[in-house]
């Protein structure tokens, strides 16, 4: 039996993608190169022929204005779900991103996101799935799933500054104008991205 699930990330994913080979990632994408159990997690590969095509998820959880809030796997000839963008080219050469398969996303502003996807694991048919995770379907004989969760919104706090204004006397040949300096409350976080450990249960369908 695997572990019980680690905590979850602390930001939401951006942005999904396919690219090419593993070391074309682009700057702040993490790679699913492998399956939860070690295996290849290459989504173009042929089970019987051995092919040099390779195809590898990838998602980067750098802030953004938008999230992506779903996720769905259909058929390249299924009608595109509303609401829905498709990752059809790889981001590093522009090649077709899958064959008879197709990833589509929902990308909505982060300001009105409720909830999001935060993380996307890619696991072997014949081995346990995930707990929180859905299960978008298969591919290659591997599952892609992803957990979602509710989008925290961060307000800063910020004090105004009140300026006080005399009245005018009579007679008086200036005004003197007094007021509090003003003060700015900032707040900042340095966040870390764990590799996320998960128990079993679900069938993926």
């Amino acid at each position: 039996m695997s572990e019980t699930s680690s905590q979850q990330p602390v930001d939401p994913i951006s942005a999904v993608g396919v690219i090419t080979s593993l070391n074309k990632a682009p700057n702040g994408f993490y790679v699913v190169a492998q399956t939860t159990d070690g295996s290849d997690a290459d989504l173009w590969k042929d089970a019987l022929f051995k092919s040099k095509v390779t195809r590898y998820l990838c998602f980067t959880r750098e802030a953004g204005p938008d999230v992506v809030a779903d996720m769905k796997l259909t058929d390249v000839k299924d009608v595109l779900p509303e609401g829905f963008t498709p990752v059809q080219e790889t981001m590093d050469t522009k090649e077709t991103a899958m064959r008879k398969r197709r990833l589509c996303v929902k990308i909505i502003p982060r300001a009105a996101a409720e909830a999001a996807v935060y993380d996307i694991q890619i696991v072997a048919k014949s081995k346990p799935h995930l707990v929180n995770y859905t299960c978008l379907g298969e591919i290659n004989n591997m599952g892609i799933w992803y957990r979602t969760g509710d989008v925290v919104h961060h307000q800063t706090s910020q004090e105004t500054s009140i300026t006080a204004i005399p009245e005018t006397l009579p007679n008086t040949a200036s005004r003197r104008t007094t007021g509090r300096p003003d003060y700015e409350h900032q707040s900042s976080g340095n966040y870390t991205m764990t590799a996320s450990t998960n128990s079993l249960v679900s069938t993926c369908t």
